[in-house]
């Protein structure tokens, strides 16, 4: 067995970090960003759902907000870990970091490398109406996401899967392949192998000027937007109510007949035309509200056909 540093922060880490334990290695600590202001007021520090899993499974935790000092690196190096493995940390490894542990460090990247390297491959394979993604286990350079590849998991992307489908999915076979990693590094028997030159892309943030439909802009686009910003942070739009302007949520669509000015309802079934083309609404959300189905939005928001989304 290894004994192994485990750098990961959101729920998307935590069935990674789960099987190395359940398959008997030695998780000497676990690194995760530090206790973040939560709860209606803000007021109360939420440890991230790696530190509480790392707490039940009675792991050492640490929350550095920085490894670039000294004191942080030389810390990190006296656990004296066999190898690193990272999965959505967020924070960056210098080379001290990198170079510590005697096998290296391994990442669990969510995109079919190098496609989609950096911060959001999830959103970003959707939005750009990708067939294919998966999950892959490359050793971390300094470079972003540029390191070789070790083994990976391909996953299809369906027509309308959202990305809290595909971050479940990936989640999933991500957990089982970095425990395959690390069972053929401890037998001296893990290849890598160069990423390809060609065909790179950058999952760069989601910002906040992202997030509000366009609805000129093709029904094909218009959905890979919602189901690639869904449930977090969420595409949304305008509808008038009650003579004012209200924010609407959207969290599940399916491409759809018709066609219209962008924007316009074309029935009693909240299919929306788009700039070519239409899509259907399944799923909103109005502010201050939860979610329900379309069905049900439209009950309570009294809109009809030839009304307009904004």
């Amino acid at each position: 067995m290894l004994r192994i540093i485990f750098m990961g922060t959101p729920d998307f880490s935590v069935p990674t970090l789960t099987a190395l334990a359940e398959a008997g290695h030695e998780i000497a600590a676990v690194y995760t960003q530090p206790p973040r202001p939560a709860g209606r007021r803000g007021l109360e520090l939420t440890p991230s759902p790696v530190q509480r899993e790392a707490e039940r499974l009675s792991i050492p935790v640490c929350t550095p907000l920085s490894l670039k000092s000294a004191d942080e690196q030389q810390a990190f190096a006296a656990l004296e870990a066999e190898v690193a493995v990272v999965v959505a940390y967020g924070l960056l490894l210098p080379r001290a970091v990198l170079e510590a542990p005697r096998l290296g460090c391994f990442n669990g990247h969510a995109s079919l490398l190098p496609r989609w390297r950096g911060a959001a491959p999830i959103q970003r394979a959707l939005m750009a109406g990708d067939a294919e993604t998966g999950m892959m286990v490359m050793k971390m350079d300094e470079g972003l996401d540029t390191g070789p590849v070790a083994l990976q998991a391909s996953v299809p992307i369906g027509p309308d899967m959202t990305a809290g489908e595909l971050h479940d999915r990936l989640s999933s076979i991500g957990a089982p392949l970095m425990v395959e990693a690390m069972s053929q590094l401890e037998q001296g028997r893990l290849a890598l192998t160069p990423q390809a030159e060609t065909g790179v892309t950058y999952a760069k943030k989601i910002e906040k000027a992202e997030t509000r439909i366009d609805w000129s802009q093709p029904a094909r686009d218009v959905h890979d937007r919602i189901r690639g910003l869904s449930p977090f942070p969420g595409a949304w739009c305008e509808f008038e109510a009650s003579g004012r302007r209200e924010r609407l949520k959207l969290l599940r669509s399916t491409r759809a007949e018709g066609s219209g000015g962008p924007g316009e309802l074309l029935d009693n079934g909240l299919t929306v035309a788009c700039g070519d083309g239409a899509i259907r609404l399944l799923e909103v959300q109005r502010a201050g509200g939860r979610a329900v189905p379309a069905e049900e939005f439209l009950r309570g928001a009294q809109l009809k056909p030839g009304d307009r989304f904004l």
